[in-house]
């Protein structure tokens, strides 16, 4: 097995095939290019350990080109540079701007060979603590799966039998039950876990920039595009693809998922190069696509390729002797992240939890438990707080407290939920102080969905950002 894979951009081509012959020689697998654009279409092509670069090229400097490289790059790889004794400064300069070292030629192979190995040794000890780093963060994501019902027993014994499979998986389930969570467990539970598990809600991107996001695309592919960019299948190479809301997919780009799943390989977008992947695919929706099929919203050949291993998630509602054990965990994680020391629920507001029908699922749970623990001041959260918290207005609430509910207190239901929904957006934004990102993690909303509750709302996150 190779030592490692070596790009050697040089347009002196004596160079390059006698760094290539001693490269060789030490077990590296090694590609050599001479002009700029070939060296980036390498590295579109497939990924490199590490890259060689003169810092005197043809139409452009080096430095130029390996900034060229980590725009493309999921992850940077790192660039020895190349230099004569006159360009020196410039060579300092490129370590700077991300150059792992410089050589000055002419150079000793054993020392350009001693540079390759540190060089690696640096980039795999920090893939290692990222992908340690990711693994946490996941596992601590994995406990969210809280699983005492029988139901939800018989989903993960699934995701068991099935983990270590390179099938399709195709989850079903209601908005908020948990499907992007199954699908990490089933790819930590997977002879892939060291790689990456990469995402994508295909209802929050319009079609061409969804097209981009998964295959990637070439510079001037389209209006915006002012440089290459990877895919997210390529970045997904080796590990899994979570295709989530498949079912918003639009049909162009659905035929062109079809031939990646038939032949695992495609053309991003502006290319006419063939890229090819290996990658899990687990796609997840909340829509019948059966009867999307049935009204030509989506390809039935291609529900035939995605529909191999059927995951039916439940929801809440099915599995209630879930929501004590689901409480408890909500009240530990938005405990420690708000400092608070809250002991639990009174039994009043257990008992208006387990008779809610939670349409919202285990998401909408999760947010009435961080609106509880945020506006309690007791350390144990009453029945008042738990009912703000699931979507009740607040003159419903207050009418309650006092024994009596009048049809002048009552809204209808929708207006109801809107207030309720804004209030909520509003109690976001104060707590990340305007920071749409974070506010949208706590929601457990993607951003694109995020903003639109706020346009839906009238809301702006500036404004609730802290003058400094």
């Amino acid at each position: 097995m190779p030592a490692g894979k070596i790009l050697v951009v040089d347009d002196d081509k004596n160079l390059v095939e006698l760094v290539k012959l001693r490269l060789e020689s030490a077990n590296y697998d090694v590609t050599v290019a001479l002009r700029e654009e070939d060296a980036l279409e390498a590295v579109k092509r497939e990924p490199f350990d590490l890259s060689i670069v003169d810092l005197q090229l043809i139409r452009q400097d080096g430095i130029s080109l390996m900034q060229e490289f980590h725009s493309i790059s999921s992850s940077e790889m790192p660039v020895i540079i190349l230099t004569g004794h006159g360009t020196i400064e410039s060579a300092v300069e490129a370590m700077k701007k991300g150059a792992y070292s410089y050589l000055t030629k002419p150079f000793e192979p054993r020392d350009l060979l001693l540079q390759i190995e540190k060089a690696l040794e640096k980039r795999h000890l920090t893939a290692e603590v990222n992908r340690l780093k990711g693994l946490v963060e996941e596992k601590y994501d994995f406990a969210n799966i809280v699983a005492k019902s029988e139901k939800m027993q018989r989903v993960l014994e699934t995701v068991s039998r099935i983990a270590q499979t390179d099938s399709t998986v195709y989850i079903h389930g209601e908005s908020g039950t948990g499907k992007e969570l199954i699908a990490k467990a089933i790819h930590l539970a997977s002879v892939r876990k060291e790689k990456s598990f990469v995402a994508i809600n295909c209802a929050a991107l319009p079609e061409t920039l969804l097209e981009s996001e998964l295959f990637g695309h070439e510079k001037g592919a389209f209006t915006g595009a002012v440089r290459s960019t990877r895919g997210l299948f390529t970045q997904a190479h080796g590990g899994s693809i979570f295709l989530d809301e498949i079912g918003d997919m639009p049909l162009s780009t659905q035929a062109k998922l079809l031939r990646v799943l038939q032949e695992r390989q495609f053309y991003p977008l502006g290319s006419e190069k063939l890229v090819a992947v290996d990658v899990r695919v687990i796609v997840a929706t909340q829509k019948e696509l059966e009867d999307e099929v049935k009204k030509s919203l989506f390809r039935e050949d291609l529900f035939f390729r995605i529909h191999v291993i059927p995951i039916r998630l439940p929801s809440l509602r099915e599995r209630k002797e879930d929501i004590p054990h689901l409480v408890d965990h909500f009240l530990r994680k938005f405990s420690r992240q708000m400092k608070k020391e809250i002991k639990g629920l009174t039994p009043q507001a257990m008992q208006r939890l387990m008779l809610h029908d939670w349409p919202g699922n285990v998401r909408e749970l999760e947010n009435a438990i961080e609106y509880a623990v945020a506006m309690t001041q007791q350390n144990i959260i009453n029945e008042d707080f738990v009912l703000q918290g699931k979507g009740a207005p607040q003159e419903l609430a207050e009418s309650r407290g006092k024994g009596e509910i009048s049809q002048d207190t009552l809204k209808p239901l929708k207006e109801a939920r809107n207030a309720f929904e804004r209030d909520y957006l509003v109690h976001l934004l104060k707590l990340s102080e305007g920071n749409v990102s974070q506010a949208a993690k706590l929601a457990g909303k993607y951003r694109a969905d995020f903003y639109d509750l706020l346009k839906k709302h009238g809301l702006k996150a500036d404004e609730f950002k802290k003058s400094k």
